[in-house]
């Protein structure tokens, strides 16, 4: 029988942080020694509070169906997040629990876009942002961030790029994979355009704990009445308190958006899974200790190691201001070394140099990586070594 595949799927991109995580995993298996700087995980264990909160719900019984759009509890101590940390008011209603932040970005499109509908996507971006529209019949629109400009774009570019479909407009900040933040004033000033032009925002906040060198987490949404009545914040657990596998995230926002996601999830995954969400809730609730334990951790080595990346020949990088990347511009140095592509100087360095590293093709810059430093400073310093010294023993 001749499988017909449906054509929705057919335009997908793989996803590049996966790819080169199978090809690492699968050179390691062959015992090779092979540092991966893919991961898009903190490489910690989650809080032990968390654990004994989901372990003690399982144990008392809970282990039933939840609410499509999350326990209630759990809702609850989302608003009262929202209220703790950016001063942000959001109701029950306006809340909507998922399975990871992925799946409530994904079930946003799903009830927010129409066939043909445009969505504004500022490169470079998280590999998932163009796929998920695509899938819901949207229409992807890139604006570039230029590094100049800290990989951020202008009110002017996004201005030229609004037509009479354009439904939506995304914003990641702090920013996978580049770690930079937009200012409040440049927030208020793209925030200015969506409203004269009544367009959604997306905001991405995933990484708002993981903040360096002074710099400030704002959400656009704290800017004014009308900005939040326009914007559907995304965040989740899986970040900030490493519990990435436990697959906890939430959509804010207007309460007709979130009933038609709930209504959508609950013919999908019918609720996020009961236990997770019991872990979620001791996250939110509990000491915030481990959060800033684990922020101060990425500092360090983000501070340890950036100055000997760019000392690599060939080399540059803007210092993040978040997450947990760096984001290099190795044009030069693939060029030096005699690879024509990004792609073939990452594929070179994890063959040669055994390490694994995302080209940022995958990210709509095709001349930068990503590193993740959320893995050992050991691990970090070793591999920013065997780069350098891949680069100055291949330079012609």
């Amino acid at each position: 029988m001749e499988v017909k595949l449906a054509n929705r799927v057919k335009a997908l991109t793989p996803s590049a942080t996966l790819a080169i995580t199978a090809k690492a995993k699968e050179l390691k298996a062959a015992g090779y020694d092979i540092i991966g700087l893919g991961a898009g995980e903190p490489d910690f264990n989650t809080p032990q509070h968390i654990i004994d909160a989901a372990t003690r719900s399982m144990n008392e019984g809970h282990t039933k169906y939840t609410p499509s759009a999350g326990l209630p509890a759990l809702k609850e101590e989302i608003s009262k997040k929202f209220k703790r940390d950016q001063g942000l008011e959001y109701t029950v209603n306006e809340i909507m629990v998922a399975s990871g932040a992925k799946h409530a970005l994904y079930t946003l499109f799903q009830v927010l876009l129409n066939d043909g509908d445009e969505v504004i996507i500022p490169t470079p971006y998280w590999v998932s942002y163009p796929e998920q529209v695509k899938l819901a019949g949207g229409v992807p629109v890139y604006i570039e961030g230029y590094e100049k400009n800290e990989f951020k774009i202008t009110p002017d570019q996004l201005e030229g790029a609004i037509t009479d479909k354009t439904k939506a407009l995304i914003l990641n900040s702090p920013s996978n994979p580049t770690g930079m933040i937009y200012t409040k004033d440049e927030l208020a000033a793209l925030g200015r355009i969506c409203l004269e032009k009544d367009i959604f925002i997306v905001s991405d906040e995933i990484y708002e704990k993981l903040i360096y060198g002074g710099h400030q987490h704002i959400s656009i949404a704290q800017l004014s009445p009308e900005l939040k009545a326009q914007t559907i914040i995304i965040n989740g657990v899986s970040k900030s308190h490493s519990m990435t596998g436990w697959r906890i995230g939430y959509a804010a926002g207007n309460s007709e958006i979130i009933k038609a996601m709930t209504n959508l999830a609950s013919h999908s995954t019918s609720n996020p899974t009961t236990t997770a969400q019991y872990g979620a809730i001791a996250a939110y609730s509990g000491s915030q200790d481990e959060v800033e334990k684990m922020r101060k951790a990425f500092e360090e080595r983000l501070n340890t190691i950036y100055e000997a990346l760019i000392a690599i020949p060939g080399v540059t990088c803007l210092k993040p201001q978040g997450a947990f990347y760096l984001f290099p511009n190795v044009q030069k140095a693939a060029e030096q070394t005699g690879y024509s592509t990004v792609d073939e100087f990452s594929t070179a360095l994890l063959e040669e140099a055994k390490v694994a590293v995302v080209p940022g093709s995958g990210f709509g810059a095709p001349k930068n990586i990503r590193l993740s430093y959320a893995t050992s400073l050991d691990l970090l310093e070793a591999a920013i070594a065997r780069m350098k010294e891949f680069v100055e023993k291949k330079t012609k």
